[in-house]
């Protein structure tokens, strides 16, 4: 890569960034209780908004968006397939399913909640797996992602059946309002017991982003560079799996930006995972807490944040798709 390219490159991460770091600060001071930087000094009433409330659910949306983000973009390229998102390949249905078992059967402590997601989340990429080598259609990659929609389908009906036996007064509203994804109720016990999985799985995941670039080639060709594919593609897919579950177990099942985020990346950074991967972060977290804005400020009673990411994530994934260029490296 020459000097130009790699200015251009740095110039765009320096700019995404600096939209990071403004619009986490505008988030701080933007919801139904207007505050200015003074409040922080003067008003005693502010400082608990913006340090126990606010700081904690904006910390929560950009770890959110992160997770999503990076752990779409990594298998999407995982499974030379740009459809693919951790909705698809069944890890979100997995986690939500494992989060809503235990909330009805076991407890509402967020540690149970955050295991039961992540071993039901390690769960259905399992079975999807088990279940590809019983399909006799397509390769093996398209038979893992038609496994990871039966998959999903399942957990999605499993849902199903736990809202059904949820009781109507106590613990179906809060069953449903957490599938359709939120953050209203977040504080720093929840953004701190989701931080440490989370961020481990995106840390190994930049770590290894150059070498997710093994996993777009053909089998035989990344074989021949000394790649042992199966025990790569078995880590990022851990990976993707322990953060999505991680934070799905604290703000519930949101939809589009595992799907969306890294496309957006794509158009800007071209194609090399060594790029894609850390701007699918930035992107993820500053969408993720505009989003969660729009949520909590846009009508009197707060809108799921789930909601939030269909109605502008869909026609965003469209026109994304409309547009030409971008996805060429260099």
């Amino acid at each position: 890569m020459d000097e130009v390219t790699s200015l251009k490159y740095a110039t765009r991460f320096s700019i995404l960034a600096a939209v990071l770091g403004l619009v986490f600060v505008i988030s701080l001071f933007t919801g139904r209780y207007s505050l200015c930087f003074q409040d922080l000094l003067s008003d005693d009433l502010g400082k608990y908004i913006v340090w126990n409330i606010r700081l904690s659910r904006t910390l929560t949306a950009a770890l959110l968006g992160m997770a999503l983000s990076v752990s779409g973009a990594t298998l999407q390229s995982a499974f030379k397939n740009p459809l693919v998102d951790p909705g698809i390949m069944g890890v979100s249905q997995g986690a939500a399913f494992g989060a809503a078992f235990a909330i009805l059967f076991l407890s509402n402590y967020p540690p149970t909640i955050e295991i039961s997601s992540i071993v039901f989340g390690l769960l259905a990429v399992f079975t999807a797996y088990t279940m590809s080598s019983a399909i006799k259609y397509g390769e093996r990659v398209l038979r893992l992602v038609l496994a990871g929609i039966v998959v999903s389908a399942l957990f999605s009906g499993g849902v199903g059946v736990m809202e059904c036996l949820a009781d109507p007064l106590k613990q179906l509203p809060e069953l449903t309002f957490w599938l359709l994804g939120g953050l209203s109720g977040v504080v720093w016990r929840d953004f701190l017991y989701a931080l440490p999985l989370a961020l481990g799985g995106i840390l190994a995941l930049l770590i290894v982003r150059w070498r997710v670039n093994l996993l777009t080639l053909k089998d035989d060709v990344a074989l021949s560079l000394g790649t042992d594919l199966s025990k790569l593609r078995g880590l990022v897919i851990t990976a993707s799996v322990v953060a999505t579950a991680a934070v799905t177990s604290v703000a519930g099942v949101i939809g589009w930006m595992g799907l969306m985020v890294p496309h957006m990346a794509r158009k800007m950074f071209g194609i090399d995972n060594r790029r894609v991967i850390p701007a699918s972060a930035l992107l993820g977290a500053t969408l993720t807490i505009i989003f969660d804005g729009i949520a909590r400020t846009v009508s009197p009673g707060e809108i799921p944040l789930g909601v939030v990411t269909s109605l502008f994530g869909a026609p965003l994934f469209v026109f994304l798709l409309s547009r030409k260029g971008g996805e060429t490296d260099g």
